[in-house]
């Protein structure tokens, strides 16, 4: 016990001393050691007996010997009576009566000394010594009423010394009589000092137990006005002093659970099958080894319903120091504690599908990797993207595409195996953490599954639903590979699977790396290319299929990379795509295609294609306003191409730049019609100039494919019925170019009629006619 906790021991002195000592208290504890005084009493005899029964014969002896035992029999019944009065100072008579028996005793033993004084020197010295000491301790016992122990010395010393002198006289009674008086006056002493000692104890022990009685009266109050609520259990673990709230929170009646074991109370059916929460083993286990805890989180079970409490405990001891218990404070936390999960799970999970997020699945990748870092130990990680699923939301709505995502995940989850791990990794990319047989083989059969299950149609609000997806996968077998070097080798093999084509999967290689740092240098050079002047344009000529002249060119752009020499459009046009370099890119052609075009001949037009990310960039109609202001072609002679995919984007946009871009009176042309999402729809819902067909059906028309003439005629008549001119591409001999005459094509662009020619070649062309 802290030293803080005990108030410092000081002796009284006078009478404020002796009153201090004569406290109610001690007339109480007095009388609990009522026999063992009265024992010293009757053992006190026996010497008396060896000393003096030989002088003062057995019947003086006998009559002595009964007094002691009346004098005995009534300072017990006496002391015993005082047990009864706690806290309550006995009767001045009690007290009186009391003092008198103890002083008749004294009296009685001072007797035989004072009676046979000659026989108590010459007898034998140590049965006397044995006397003295026995009444000695019989005084110190009686430290609890000192008064009472002061008096029984004082007769019993002054009583034995006079005794003595007087029998003795001066030569040798004084010595004696001054030893008797000494023994008294020590045996006082200790009466009192062991008095004080014992008050100042009982004093410390009282505040304690009032500061005790004071914080629990505080601690009640403050429960009433709180959520928190007091508990206390005994040794046995079984609940003891129930407070009201804390009988409210365990929804039993504070009589019923008192006596109750505390985890039987708050574990509900646990208690009977065994099967307790983690946090409560916990608990009991703390309780079972004493030791103290504070604001531990415990899963409970009370009033039929699951919560979570927050408890602190403080183990206690009696008066002897062993062990008493646990008291604490305790407060139900539910409400917070299912927010702290829910951010947690907010954290950690999808909240669309219910899949773990990227953090989580790179957390089960890294366990998965630690786990596999064995002689043996492989895991494998597996990516899914989702083929069309923006055209989903696009025509269908996102409700649909959530829906979707929802039940592609119920999907997913379904293929799992033991220890694997699927989750949702950003918009429609999925992730697989595979561990256990992660063979090429199990990889594949995992991919293969996953490609089947999930391209099945889809049910959603009445809507059939048809995706496709590419996997790409990588597997780890040990080395200082971390999760993140492994889940973009698993990305670099869907890239390839991309390109492959829909509804494949491709594990990784070590070429892939290869490739793609080439691709990386060729984005990095790509970003530098119009700073490095790289870039260049070429024009190919338009032709009418009856006059063959020349109407417009098309502008077709070319890089030549310092260091990497010539790349062809179909392998950086892609790239400046998925970087965005394609916007300021395209802003460079328009500008510098403009410039060419503006001095060309009046009635020769310009076409210049135009990426569905360009397009949508909000600078785009700025940017295609500044060039024909800057060169001064007019909007009539320039047409913008684009493909189909444009159509997959955000409708509502594309509409708005097309009305934008007819505003200035700019025209719109459709390239590579039939090739891609093809739908007449476009036509009706999109004012178009010019259709381009594409090179295939021009090829099949010359082979006499049914298929492709069909198509031919059916676009020529739609394009005649809705005032559009028609391109056929590709034509490169006199063969393809009657077919095309033959079906009604309006304009021809091919080798046949020219290659790709650069700017001053494009120029010549026209001689005295170019505008200068």
């Amino acid at each position: 016990m802290s030293r803080a906790l005990l108030p410092p021991l000081r002796f009284a002195s006078g009478r404020a001393g002796l009153r201090r000592i004569l406290a109610p208290a001690d007339y109480h504890a007095l009388g609990r050691w009522a026999g063992g005084r009265v024992c010293l009493l009757l053992a006190a005899t026996i010497p008396v007996f060896t000393v003096f029964s030989d002088r003062a014969g057995p019947w003086v002896m006998g009559a002595w010997f009964a007094i002691i035992c009346a004098l005995s029999a009534a300072l017990i019944r006496m002391e015993r009576g005082f047990v009864q009065q706690v806290h309550i100072v006995p009767p001045a008579p009690d007290r009186h009566q009391h003092c008198g028996t103890i002083g008749l005793a004294a009296l009685a033993f001072a007797l035989p000394t004072a009676l046979f004084p000659g026989t108590a020197m010459a007898g034998p010295g140590p049965h006397f010594a044995a006397m003295q000491v026995l009444l000695c301790i019989y005084v110190v016992a009686l430290a609890r009423a000192a008064r009472t122990a002061l008096l029984f010395a004082a007769i019993f010393g002054i009583g034995g010394a006079a005794g003595l002198l007087v029998g003795g006289g001066l030569e040798w009674g004084a010595g004696a009589a001054a030893a008797q008086l000494c023994t008294a006056a020590l045996a006082a002493a200790g009466a009192v000092i062991a008095g004080r000692l014992v008050t100042a104890l009982d004093t410390a022990r009282a505040g304690a137990r009032e500061r005790e009685e004071t914080l629990s009266l505080l601690l009640r109050e403050a429960e009433d006005d709180r959520a928190e609520w007091l508990w206390q259990i005994d040794g046995a673990r079984r609940m003891r002093h129930v407070s009201p709230r804390f009988a409210q929170t365990l929804g039993i009646d504070a009589l019923a659970a008192e006596g109750l074991p505390l985890i039987q109370a708050i574990a509900g059916e646990g208690w009977e099958t065994g099967a307790l929460p983690a946090s409560l083993r916990d608990l009991a286990e703390c309780l079972k080894e004493r030791k103290p805890f504070s604001n531990m989180i415990v899963r409970v079970h009370v009033n039929g319903a699951a919560r979570w409490w927050a408890l602190s405990g403080t183990p206690l001891c009696d008066e002897g120091g062993r062990f008493a218990g646990f008291r604490g404070v305790g407060s139900d936390v539910t409400e917070r504690t299912d927010n702290a999960q829910k951010v947690a799970r907010l954290a950690r999970y999808d909240q669309l599908t219910g899949l773990p997020n990227r953090m989580m699945l790179n957390e089960g990748l890294r366990r998965a990797m630690s786990g596999a870092a064995s002689p043996h130990g492989r895991c494998a990680f597996l990516i899914i993207d989702l083929d069309r699923f923006k055209t989903v939301n696009d025509t269908l709505g996102h409700g649909i595409g959530d829906g979707l995502l929802r039940q592609m995940a119920q999907r997913l989850r379904a293929i799992m195996g033991t220890g694997d791990m699927c989750g949702r990794m950003d918009g429609d990319e999925f992730g697989i953490v595979m561990t256990g047989d992660v063979s090429a083989e199990a990889v594949q059969t995992m991919a293969a599954t996953i490609i089947e299950r999930l391209s099945r149609p889809y049910d959603i609000d009445r809507h059939a639903v048809h995706i496709g997806l590419r996997i790409g996968s990588a597997t780890y077998s040990g080395g200082g590979d971390t999760e993140q070097s492994l889940m973009r080798r698993a990305d670099l093999a869907l890239e390839r699977a991309k390109e492959a084509g829909g509804g494949i999967h491709l594990a990784y290689e070590p070429g892939m790396q290869a490739e793609a740092d080439k691709r990386r240098a060729l984005e990095h050079a790509l970003n530098q290319a119009i700073e490095n002047a790289e870039l260049d344009l070429q024009f190919q000529p338009v032709v009418d299929t009856q006059s063959e002249s020349i109407v417009g060119f098309e502008a077709l752009l070319r890089w030549n990379s310092a260091a990497h020499g010539r790349i062809g459009p179909d392998v950086f046009i892609p790239i400046a795509e998925r970087t965005g370099a394609i916007v300021p890119i395209g802003e460079w052609v328009l500008n510098r295609a403009c410039e060419e075009a503006a001095k060309w001949p009046a009635h020769v037009r310009l076409a210049v294609n135009v990426s569905p990310e360009q397009l949508l960039n909000e600078n785009f109609t700025p940017a295609l306003s500044h060039a024909l202001d800057r060169t001064g072609l007019a909007p009539a002679r320039l047409e913008l191409e684009m493909t189909e995919s444009v159509f997959l984007r955000d409708g509502a946009a594309v509409q708005a730049t097309f009305r934008r871009i007819e505003a200035m009176g700019c025209t719109i042309a459709l390239d590579d019609f039939g090739t891609g999402y093809s739908s007449l729809g476009y036509l009706r819902t999109h004012r178009f100039s010019t259709i381009k067909i594409d090179r295939s059906f021009v090829q099949g028309a010359t082979k006499n494919s049914a298929e492709s003439v069909a198509i031919l005629r059916a676009v020529v008549a739609l394009a005649d019925a809705l005032d559009m001119t028609t391109t056929a591409e590709g034509v490169e001999n006199d063969s393809e170019l009657e077919n095309i005459r033959r079906l009604g094509c309006t304009r021809i662009q091919g080798f046949l009629f020219g290659s790709p020619m650069d700017a001053r070649e494009a120029l010549a062309l026209f001689g005295a006619q170019a505008v200068t």
